[in-house]
């Protein structure tokens, strides 16, 4: 299928020619359909899978054609997102798609001076890209105007589910007309999005690609398993030995990601940390730095990382293992984009061995561990699975014998 069987206006499918994109992605041939018809639609998509397409182009469709004369412009589209590096994603593919369609799109994000969104949002805008912590504070000083949105987007709901904006978000949707479309798009359906897409969505029709268990099959994944001491040593060692490489390295905490940053850049490795405690343009800067190669390595959190789309990603590491199985998924996702291979490392110390397990019980394989020096590891020599799981046994092996039990006082008086 090309774009062009989805019945999307000629403006942009001459935008898309320019762009060179011919094929749609999956969830773009199942949601833009249904999206054209006024449905309201759940996403289920991972990030890297042309979301931001699905939800975009239809609406420019929708949009385009339309009477644009006048000063003051309403809001018509509203799209959600939980930070602000997605938010300005968002807001380059519309203006990107839509640029020459006559349309006013504005970005309102925290970490950046308020003023100059006050002044961005007097003449109105048709397209607003917003976080819901900087969006509640227009509305509260009464510069946004919700009563004339017709499409409310919620864009990576699970992340904001993950930083508690679920409150906020159920706010703003009551400033919004009861009447309107509403498109909910999230890697992941916890009970909580789900009761968000049965309270706010009318019969929604649910599109699902890619299951969020399934990595790519490019990327070489392993595992290295030390004290939690001797990390700082072994990412340093593991930077070194892809010079010149881009490398993005997941941390838990925000305090830990800047440790990283420092052990790399005391062996001049040349690295910047990306968080929620970086002012706006501190974190602008490193990107542009990770993206021109000047830091080949970008150190981050989960919630930061999200709208980083950065292509030439060679290396990723896991110098925490996450909490939450699925972002292991996502997190090494950043390599190994549009067809090419890459590389997942992730340390493990004793304690996290059951977050590994984990882990390799949602992808359905067991992760091959290496040494610090990259050899392969016999299974024998890995440490033990904590009481209460289980490890994977390789397929193909025949189960051990058990050694069975037998309480003789019970078996006495049976």
């Amino acid at each position: 299928m090309n774009f062009t069987d989805l019945g999307l206006k000629k403006p942009i499918l001459l935008t898309l020619a320019k762009q060179g994109y011919e094929t749609p992605t999956p969830i773009q041939v199942q949601a833009i359909p249904p999206i054209l018809a006024g449905r309201d639609v759940v996403g289920l998509a991972q990030t890297g899978t042309g979301k931001t397409a699905a939800f975009t182009l239809p609406l420019l469709h929708r949009l385009t054609g339309q009477d644009l004369s006048g000063g003051y412009r309403a809001v018509r589209v509203l799209i959600l997102s939980p930070t602000r590096e997605l938010a300005q994603q968002i807001e380059a593919a519309v203006r990107t798609y839509g640029g020459s369609m006559g349309l006013r799109t504005t970005c309102v994000v925290g970490g950046v001076p308020i003023k100059r969104q006050i002044a961005a949002m007097k003449t109105g805008v048709d397209i607003l890209v917003a976080t819901p912590g900087r969006l509640e504070d227009l509305v509260s000083q009464r510069v946004v105007k919700l009563d004339r949105v017709e499409t409310v987007v919620l864009d990576e709901a699970d992340q904001m589910l993950d930083i508690g904006f679920m409150p906020a978000i159920r706010r703003i949707l009551k400033l919004t007309p009861k009447k309107r479309q509403t498109l909910l798009f999230s890697a992941t359906m916890p009970k909580e999005i789900k009761a968000l897409s049965n309270d706010h969505l009318t019969n929604p029709i649910e599109v699902a690609v890619a299951q969020i268990a399934a990595t790519a099959d490019k990327i070489e994944q392993s595992v290295m398993h030390m004290q939690a001491g001797d990390k700082p040593s072994a990412i340093a060692k593991l930077v070194k030995s892809h010079p010149g490489k881009r490398v993005i390295v997941f941390t838990r905490t925000k305090r830990g990601a800047d440790k990283v940053a420092r052990k790399l850049n005391s062996e001049n490795l040349g690295a910047d940390a990306i968080h929620g405690n970086k002012s706006q343009g501190q974190r602008q800067r490193a990107l542009a730095a990770f993206k021109s190669g000047s830091n080949p390595v970008l150190i981050a959190t989960d919630i930061a990382a999200r709208g980083i789309d950065v292509p030439g990603v060679e290396l990723v590491v896991n110098y925490d293992l996450p909490h939450v199985p699925e972002s292991y998924v996502h997190r090494i996702g950043r390599t190994a984009r549009a067809g090419a291979s890459g590389l997942a490392v992730s340390f493990c110390a004793l304690d996290d061995v059951k977050l590994l397990r984990d882990i390799e019980k949602l992808i359905k394989k067991q992760i091959p561990a290496l040494a610090v020096d990259g050899t392969i590891v016999p299974e024998r020599l890995m440490p033990p699975t904590p009481r209460g799981t289980s490890r994977q046994r390789p397929q193909g092996q025949a189960p051990g014998r058990r050694r069975r039990y037998t309480n003789k006082k019970n078996k006495a008086s049976a």
